[in-house]
């Protein structure tokens, strides 16, 4: 079962992935993990490979299979008929993803790069939360248990070493081909605008290979300020109006646009805008 209505959402961290995917599986017949990502499952049979920049040559039939079986077995075990998933890493390997699930349709959600940067620090510097980091484990295919055990170790002791406001250390969210030379010489707040600008343009590169019908890009802004009106496009796209439901969007809360610029000072405001400028005035947000 390949699972025409299950929803695959492609976000970069920080921005409205999680509300998106809450918002769905609110709805009666949509169900997810219990967890907040997956990203290790997806990267089951590569796990060697240096970054989360999977290409479609990777999903071999092994792989395809596996990762089917897994959207197969939440399906079953919950009884829904659409399994929604959100794993920001798949942002930067949305033909792999495609090649595992063909018939998926896909919410490809997009927002100021300068809030999700700033929120992105916030979170990269973060104490370890070990009921968060448990849940995930979970998922963690047994096989690969050892090898991602001993990579976290070495992650959480360097962040304990050199933990820092202004430097990026160690690694947190998806891993774009060049984060190690990112990581090394670049201060947090632009390897996170950055780590935004290389999600959002590979999504944009992926998701243009896909037939037009299966992909809808939404506004994180235009949907948490009228979430009723965000909630019935994506029900329209997914043919399932029938759905619609107010409590499904009654936690949705626009609170949090601008608040990330507004954290920054005039300074890294004008550096951050001039590095993405490109992308944000593509996606109508200015430099």
């Amino acid at each position: 079962m390949i699972g025409g209505d299950d929803v695959v959402i492609i976000g970069a961290p920080r921005s409205g992935t999680n509300m998106l995917r809450d918002v769905l599986t609110a709805l009666p017949g949509y169900a997810t993990w219990p967890c907040d990502e997956i990203n290790l499952t997806w990267r089951h049979g590569n796990r060697a490979f240096p970054s989360d920049e999977l290409q479609a040559i990777h999903a071999t039939p092994k792989v395809v299979n596996y990762l089917r079986s897994r959207f197969d077995k939440i399906r079953q075990k919950t009884g829904a008929r659409g399994v929604v998933e959100k794993t920001c890493a798949n942002s930067l390997r949305v033909e792999f993803v495609h090649r595992v699930k063909p018939d998926a349709r896909y919410l490809f959600i997009t927002r100021d790069g300068l809030d999700a940067a700033a929120s992105a620090m916030a979170r990269w510097n973060a104490p370890l939360d070990l009921g968060y980091t448990a849940s995930k484990v979970r998922f963690v295919p047994p096989t690969d248990l050892g090898f991602y055990g001993a990579r976290f170790t070495a992650n959480l002791v360097q962040k304990r070493r050199f933990m820092s406001e202004r430097q990026a250390v160690g690694w947190w969210g998806p891993k774009p081909r060049d984060w190690r030379e990112l990581s090394r010489t670049r201060p947090l707040d632009e390897v996170c605008l950055l780590q935004w600008q290389r999600c959002v343009e590979v999504a944009h590169r992926g998701l243009v290979s896909i037939p037009k019908d299966q992909v809808l890009h939404l506004s994180y802004e235009a949907f948490v300020r009228d979430p009723r009106a965000g909630l019935r496009d994506v029900l329209t796209f997914l043919e399932r109006d029938d759905l619609y439901e107010e409590a499904a969007i009654s936690s949705v809360s626009a609170s949090s646009i601008g608040k990330g610029r507004a954290s920054l000072d005039h300074e890294s405001q004008s550096r951050l805008s001039a590095m993405g400028r490109t992308t944000l005035e593509r996606l109508g947000y200015g430099g």
